[in-house]
């Protein structure tokens, strides 16, 4: 008899020995071997709201990236982490392990996805941005310019010009009404500080002015160094009472009707934004200025300058007599030496 308790519980101690060492094994298993190997493209898994943590971990083990789901699902509930899941996509990397994967989710550090606004795009360019982007959803059907703004509650606002060129982050189903409230609202900051600060005597009367020449100023030149000495000959330009002349607004004027050859009769052709026939400043911006054109717009360079011409580098010859600028055009348009 006691021979036979004396075996049963060397047979004991053998599976407790057994047991402990396959989970020594599977908790190794979690935290060395890699969900996806090296050299592998990574997944991204979402957790749905609401989701068990036992209906991820079965999720993970039919992707191929768990064995069995019981040593992840057991650690978890055991340490705490499966009720402290959160919702959202995350990305496997590849090397990752199943417990760094379950502290990222833990941590709620889901995928974050990006959408950068270009200096000098149209708030139509914007808006066909937002819309086309996979992660973000769709909830604003029209973009006119009326119901765009009413959306975002600024009925009566033109919305050329009002989004702050920039790159935002997010998170997938954020909404489009989103994404443009935090660039409306980014402008709105970056142009309340750049006005607090601007220069003395300038001839503008609000930050929307402001914002209208610094839109001008975008579109004029790509040379970061240019943007004051741009901004400085339209300033001296406003003070004189002389029209800018600048063919950007023109081309907005045209709208649709723009081909990409800006003619002659384009500059006679008279609208709202035509500054060759109408003096001061367009009624609206003509494009989403970033801060550098903004501060530009406030912060204009010192000097005699009236005139200036497309070297057709991206660069600009800069004049202070028509005489001088006349010489420069058959130079540098004409081809004349």
């Amino acid at each position: 008899m006691k021979r036979v308790i004396v075996i049963l519980l060397l047979v004991a101690i053998v599976v407790v020995a057994g047991v402990a060492a396959l989970g020594w094994q599977s908790y190794r298993d979690l935290d060395t071997r890699a969900l996806i190997p090296d050299g592998s493209s990574a997944r991204v898994v979402t957790v749905e709201p609401g989701t068990s943590f036992a209906a991820l971990a079965g999720r993970l083990t039919d992707l191929g990236l768990l064995d069995s789901s019981w040593p992840l699902r057991l650690y978890a509930r055991y340490s705490g982490a499966a009720s402290r899941i959160q919702a959202g996509e995350y990305r496997i990397e590849p090397g990752m392990t199943a417990l760094e994967l379950l502290a990222t989710m833990v941590s709620g550090e889901v995928v974050r996805y990006r959408l950068t606004v270009v200096e000098g795009w149209s708030y139509r360019e914007l808006i066909a941005a937002v819309h086309s982007h996979e992660a973000i959803e769709t909830t604003l059907e029209a973009s006119a310019p009326e119901a765009l703004m009413t959306a975002l509650e600024r009925p009566g606002e033109h919305p050329e010009g009002r989004f702050l060129p920039e790159t935002y982050r997010f998170t997938r189903g954020t909404t489009d009404r989103e994404i443009l409230q935090r660039a409306y609202d980014a402008m709105a900051r970056v142009l309340a500080d750049e006005w607090a600060g601007r220069a003395d005597g300038l001839p503008l009367d609000s930050p929307y002015e402001a914002l209208i020449l610094a839109s001008i100023v975008e579109k004029e030149t790509a040379v970061a160094g240019e943007r004051q000495r741009i901004a400085g000959v339209f300033v001296r330009r406003l003070r004189k009472g002389m029209r800018l002349q600048t063919d950007p607004t023109v081309i907005y004027g045209l709208g649709e009707a723009f081909d990409g050859n800006l003619r002659r009769r384009d500059l006679r052709a008279d609208t709202p934004y035509n500054t060759y026939t109408r003096s001061g400043l367009p009624p609206t911006p003509i494009a989403l200025p970033g801060r550098a054109s903004i501060h530009a717009a406030l912060h204009p360079a010192e000097g005699d300058a009236l005139y200036f011409v497309a070297r057709g580098d991206g660069s600009h010859v800069f004049s202070s007599t028509l005489e001088a600028h006349n010489r420069a055009v058959r130079r540098y348009q004409l081809g004349e030496n």
